[in-house]
C-alpha cells in the first residue's frame, strides 16, 4: 500500500497551496463575477426558512462551542435541502474520501470532505465546516487541497468553507492553475441577512451545472 500523509497536516496556508500545487489567485475582475452578480431570486419561504436559520445559528452560538458535527446539521443541511442538493439529479456524499497526487512528490495526500455535493460523476460543490469560533479564512488552503482532488479537468470546481457564521466560496481552475475567493458573507450583520446571498450564488452554480 502506498503511504500517504494528510491534507489536514500537510496543507496549513495558502503558501502550501502554491508551493505543492503551482496555485495562484487571479487577479482578472472577471474570473469570479458570473457567480456574483445578477443572481437568481428567492421566495418569500426561501427568505423565510433563511431568517430561521440565521437565528437558529445564533440560539446554538449563545451558548458557546460549536462543534463541527453541529454546524453540518443546523446550518450546511438545511441549506442543501432549500437547494434542493439532495435530490435528483444531485446526490451528497458525507466524509468523502480524496485522493490528491503532489507535482514532484512521491506521498500522495489523503483526507475527508465533510460534504460533497456531485451530479452523476460533476463535482457541483465542496463544502468545509470548522467548529464555532474557528477564523473561517483557515479553512480556505485545506478547501482547495480537496478541490484539486477533482478529476475533471474542464469544468471550474467550487467550494464553500464555513463556520456556521460567516461563508466564503472558492472557485478553482485546475487548467488554469489559478483561484478565487468571494467576499466574506457573514450573519453578524445589521444588513440584510447573509444567507440569501449564500443561498443565491449556490442557485447560480446550479443553474449553470442544469443548463
Amino acid at each position: 500500500m502506498v503511504p500517504t500523509l494528510g491534507i489536514a497536516e500537510a496543507i496549513t496556508n495558502l503558501k502550501d497551496i502554491r508551493e505543492k500545487f503551482d496555485l495562484s489567485r487571479s487577479n482578472d475582475p472577471l474570473f469570479f463575477r458570473k457567480w456574483i452578480e445578477h443572481l437568481p431570486d428567492l421566495t418569500e419561504s426561501e427568505k423565510e426558512i433563511l431568517d430561521r436559520l440565521q437565528n437558529r445559528y445564533f440560539y446554538y452560538a449563545d451558548e458557546g462551542s460549536i462543534t463541527e458535527g453541529t454546524i453540518e446539521i443546523v446550518a450546511i443541511a438545511p441549506l442543501l435541502e432549500v437547494l434542493e442538493f439532495c435530490d435528483p439529479p444531485f446526490k451528497i456524499r458525507s466524509e468523502q474520501a480524496v485522493r490528491v497526487e503532489v507535482e514532484d512528490r512521491e506521498t500522495p495526500l489523503q483526507g475527508f470532505i465533510d460534504a460533497l455535493v456531485v451530479q452523476e460523476q460533476l463535482w457541483v460543490v465542496v463544502i468545509e465546516a470548522k467548529r464555532y469560533g474557528f477564523n473561517v479564512s483557515f479553512a480556505i488552503p485545506q478547501t482547495l487541497a480537496y478541490m484539486m482532488g477533482n478529476s475533471n479537468l474542464e469544468q471550474p470546481t467550487f467550494g464553500m468553507a464555513t463556520n456556521g457564521e460567516d461563508y466564503i466560496f472558492i472557485k478553482l481552475d485546475r487548467q488554469g492553475k489559478q483561484y478565487d475567493l468571494s467576499d466574506k458573507l457573514t450573519l453578524s450583520t445589521r444588513r440584510q441577512n447573509e444567507l440569501y446571498e449564500v443561498v443565491r450564488i449556490m442557485k447560480r452554480i446550479k443553474e449553470d451545472l442544469l443548463g
